[in-house]
């Protein structure tokens, strides 16, 4: 049977002047987990090694959002980061330095529950 989605949360986060854009996902995933709570993984019967998070990071340099780091912010879960084209960069007309801004989806499955 196919897992079920039981939690998605959105998030946003920023680097305002490093132009980092892995601390800017970083920051994204966490103002999404901040408005979660997985009360449901001390339910009897509901295994947390079965728990599977699946991350979407929209970055204007997917290629430079290191996906390990991403994933280390989740300890030992079964997790996959997926990083596509999006977010915005924000250029300081003077300076040229971009303010880069990250947004997050994380997603939480578990098996079909009875």
């Amino acid at each position: 049977m196919a897992d079920q989605r039981f939690i998605i949360e959105m998030g946003m986060g920023n680097d305002l002047h490093g132009e980092n854009y892995t601390k800017a996902a970083m920051r994204a995933v966490e103002n999404a987990r901040q408005r979660s709570s997985l009360h449901l993984l001390g339910v009897p019967g509901v295994q947390r090694g079965a728990l599977r998070i699946v991350v979407t990071i929209g970055v204007q340099a997917p290629e430079q959002v290191d996906r390990d780091a991403i994933a280390g912010l989740f300890g030992d879960a079964n997790v996959t980061v997926l990083v596509k084209k999006g977010g915005l960069n924000s250029r300081h007309p003077g300076t040229g330095q971009s303010i880069v801004m990250a947004a997050a989806a994380v997603e939480a499955f578990l098996p079909a529950q009875r």
